[in-house]
């Protein structure tokens, strides 16, 4: 994966959730990162047929490995202006993340 075709700027967010005065709890958004990534919809095409067991992925995800930064499923990723959900993170040839996620309305 070059460089060129990692041109997508992104946020990865962390849902944390505390409880107020009164006891009721509240969901905050906590920065983790930002990175750039390749990223491409759901279509009907090769390799998203090949990836039909996650019927509910809408997106895929491609970045760069980030020192001391884990990306774990239920993390929030923030890319041109819509909300994706990760579903699921790869690990490929230790140099990169490939992250299938859905968005979040």
């Amino acid at each position: 994966m070059s460089f060129g075709k990692m041109r997508d700027p992104i946020q990865i967010l962390r849902i944390t959730h505390t409880k107020d005065a009164d006891g009721f709890a509240q969901a905050s958004d906590q920065h983790i990162a930002n990175a750039r990534a390749y990223f491409e919809q759901r279509h009907g095409n090769v390799r998203w047929a090949n990836l039909a067991r996650f019927s509910e992925a809408t997106a895929l995800f491609r970045l760069r490995v980030l020192p001391g930064v884990a990306i774990e499923p239920l993390h929030i990723l923030v890319c041109r202006g819509e909300r994706y959900e990760v579903l699921s993170v790869e690990t490929l040839r230790g140099m990169y993340y490939e992250i299938l996620a859905k968005e979040v309305l």
